[in-house]
C-alpha cells in the first residue's frame, strides 16, 4: 500500500493571537512506498511524531490530505477510519503501551480480534506470533502477563504486535528505545524484513542506526522532513 501525505500542517496557538500560531507540521509532503523503509530523524519536539501521528490517521492535520492507495483517510467517519488502520497499519508506540492484565500473546492478538480480523492473509495468527517473540528471544514470555515485563521486554512486545497481523504499514515510534544493542539490531532487522516483503515502513527514531537500515533518511527541520 501507497500512502501519501500532500501539504499537510499541524499548528497550535501560544497565546491568543493568531499571530502567535506554532506550525508542528508546515505543509509537509511526504510517501511512503511499498517495499521501502523510511527513517524520520530529528531533535525533540521537532515534529516527528506528529507527521506520524496525521500519516496513520491518528491525528487530523489542520490542512492537506492523507491518501492511502487513493482513499482519503480523514473524509471517513471514525469507525470507519479506525477498522482502515485495524486492518491496514501496524503501530509500535512510543510508550510501549501494552494491557498488563493480559498475557504477551494476548496483547499481541489483540488487534487481530477486533473487526473480525482473525486470520490476516492465510497465517497462523498464534504461530506468527510465537515466531515473532522467538526471534527476540521472549519466546518464553508467551503467557506472562505483560504487567510482568521489563521496559524492553514491552517494547519488543509492541513490535511482535505490530508485525503480526502482516499489515500493509508499519509506523514504529521509537521502536529501539529501552533496547540494547543486539537487540536494537534484531528489531531494525525485522522491520526491514517486513519492507522486503511488501510493507511501507516509517520509523521515527534518535537511534542513527536506524539510518544503516533506510531506503529513504529524512531529518524534520522546521516543520518539515528534509533528504540528508
Amino acid at each position: 500500500m501507497k500512502i501519501g501525505a500532500s501539504a499537510i500542517e499541524k499548528w497550535y496557538f501560544r497565546g491568543k493571537a493568531e499571530s502567535n500560531r506554532f506550525f508542528a507540521v508546515n505543509r509537509t509532503d511526504l510517501t511512503l512506498e511499498p517495499g521501502k523503509v523510511t527513517v524520520l530523524t530529528g531533535r525533540s519536539g521537532s515534529g516527528k511524531t506528529t507527521v506520524m501521528n496525521i500519516m496513520s490517521g491518528l491525528l487530523t492535520p489542520d490542512g492537506g490530505k492523507v491518501l492511502a492507495d487513493g482513499k482519503d483517510l480523514y473524509a471517513q467517519d471514525d469507525r470507519a477510519l479506525s477498522e482502515f488502520r485495524n486492518m491496514h497499519f501496524g503501530m509500535i508506540p512510543q510508550g510501549a503501551d501494552v494491557l498488563p492484565h493480559l498475557t504477551v500473546m494476548e496483547n499481541i492478538l489483540l488487534p487481530q480480534g477486533i473487526c473480525g480480523r482473525r486470520n490476516p492473509k492465510g497465517t497462523d495468527p498464534a504461530g506468527k506470533a510465537q515466531k515473532l517473540l522467538e526471534c527476540m528471544g521472549t519466546g518464553q514470555l508467551a503467557d506472562v502477563r505483560a504487567g510482568e515485563l521489563s521496559g524492553g521486554e514491552r517494547r519488543r512486545v509492541c513490535v511482535a504486535r505490530a508485525l503480526a497481523g502482516i499489515p500493509d504499514v508499519i509506523f514504529a515510534d521509537e521502536p529501539t528505545s529501552d533496547l540494547d544493542d543486539e537487540n536494537m539490531q534484531i528489531v531494525l532487522q525485522m522491520l526491514k524484513g517486513a519492507a522486503e516483503a511488501g510493507a511501507a515502513v516509517l520509523i521515527v527514531s534518535h537511534d542513527s542506526e536506524a539510518l544503516d537500515y533506510a531506503d529513504v533518511r529524512l531529518r524534520m527541520n522546521s516543520g518539515v522532513p528534509e533528504s540528508i
